[in-house]
């Protein structure tokens, strides 16, 4: 499989607003940049100091965080996973996202007729449903534009965290968390709602919370 066509594959996870990179250990061999950010990478510039991608290839973890305008002339918010090659780190993926008003202090709910903004203390969960994103909160609920894949990375991690290939939950929002055989755990929310933990997600889910 190409480079471009592994970037093209990749690409489908997320909206035409994210950019995608491809590197080496040392340089980029391929990047496609998205409308909404362009970053002005060409094959074969180095991975410099600083970058997303120099993070993760330098950790060998996954990264993401906000980047200042100083490496590229913009600001971005970057997702970085490195990859091995018979069990050596190879080079890097990155996304790259258009950074938010206010590095995004609340969230836009589309419901019915309006568009309410909403603060991150009032969102309980955010759910993959029927190919949209419902955004649930104490008091509006509705639909966004971005995926969870992107809100996964916007959202403070100190508070939202990803429990189910559906669903991100708010911690503050838990009530109460029971054992299930089926997803590992349920999660009962303050809106009287449950949300199953998957078990992909729940080695992490523990740890964070510290159970």
């Amino acid at each position: 499989m190409s480079a471009e066509t592994l970037i093209d594959l990749i690409s489908e996870l997320f909206s035409d607003e994210t950019s995608i990179a491809l590197s080496d250990t040392e340089k980029y061999v391929y990047y496609r940049p998205s409308k909404r950010i362009n970053l002005k990478i060409k094959p074969g510039d180095p991975v410099v100091e600083g970058t997303i991608a120099y993070k993760a290839l330098n950790s060998k973890q996954k990264v993401s965080e906000y980047i200042d305008r100083d490496i590229f002339g913009v600001p971005y918010y970057g997702m970085a996973v490195p990859y091995e090659v018979e069990g050596e780190v190879a080079g890097c993926v990155t996304a790259i996202f258009p950074t938010l008003t206010n590095a995004m202090s609340v969230i836009t709910i589309k419901s019915e007729d309006r568009w309410v903004p909403t603060p991150f203390s009032d969102i309980v969960y955010i759910e993959a449903k029927n190919r949209q994103t419902y955004v649930i909160g104490e008091h509006t609920t509705g639909t966004h534009k971005y995926t969870l894949n992107e809100f996964d990375f916007f959202l403070p991690r100190d508070r939202f965290i990803r429990c189910h290939r559906s669903f991100i939950i708010n911690i503050n929002h838990i009530k109460e968390i029971y054992p299930d055989t089926h997803s590992t755990f349920v999660l009962k929310m303050t809106d009287g709602s449950s949300v199953p933990v998957s078990q992909t997600h729940s080695s992490y889910f523990r740890k964070l919370l510290g159970f």
